[in-house]
């Protein structure tokens, strides 16, 4: 296959759905992760899915679409805030045809489809990202942002930079969906 990325079949567990995790992620909590199919979970991302609400409620969900790629050493945990004197996580959903970036962390409340998220970003407790948006590697989003549809964010703090064009949707789509493809086991292995 031409430009393949190639994995050993041992780092990783594909599911019925055709997720991909490798088995030198952290997956905590994984009764309450969900993953969409097609997803890709690399080596030293880790998601927190075993984080609780206080008191009786239930542990937080984080929900992942399809075509979700989370590169090497991301960190996704859900939001967090003090009500009243309690402790609460809130839910982290996350749409489809997702691209984030190595060594990034993640706390946003909810990331729209057809999102790239570049390397080594912090994105901010509660953060909301639109559908199409881009967020520039090294960038970091400070808590509560909203980044727009179709809108380009870089810097410290992140900030608006341009708009995209109304082709960025068919533009992550195909390229999540090659990402995928070309993430094929060594040849020698099958």
């Amino acid at each position: 296959m031409p430009n393949a990325i190639y994995y050993t079949r041992a780092e990783y567990i594909e599911t019925d759905t055709g997720n991909k995790v490798s088995r030198r992620a952290t997956i905590a909590g994984p009764q309450n992760i969900i993953l969409g199919g097609k997803t890709i979970i690399s080596s030293g991302a880790i998601i927190r899915g075993d984080l609780r609400r206080t008191g009786p409620g239930h542990a937080v969900v984080i929900s992942l679409g399809r075509y979700c790629l989370i590169g090497e050493g991301c960190v996704m945990r859900p939001p967090y805030k003090t009500y009243r004197g309690n402790f609460n996580y809130y839910p982290m959903k996350i749409g489809d045809h997702v691209h984030i970036g190595a060594n990034t962390i993640v706390e946003a409340a909810t990331i729209g489809n057809h999102v790239e998220i570049g390397k080594n970003c912090v994105i901010g407790k509660f953060t909301i990202i639109k559908d199409c948006a881009k967020i520039a590697d090294n960038t970091v989003i400070p808590p509560n942002t909203v980044v727009p549809a179709l809108a380009f964010f870089a810097g410290s703090p992140g900030c608006f930079v341009e708009d995209l064009p109304e082709s960025t949707q068919e533009m992550v789509e195909s390229q999540t969906k090659q990402y995928y493809t070309r993430f094929q086991p060594l040849p020698a292995e099958r």
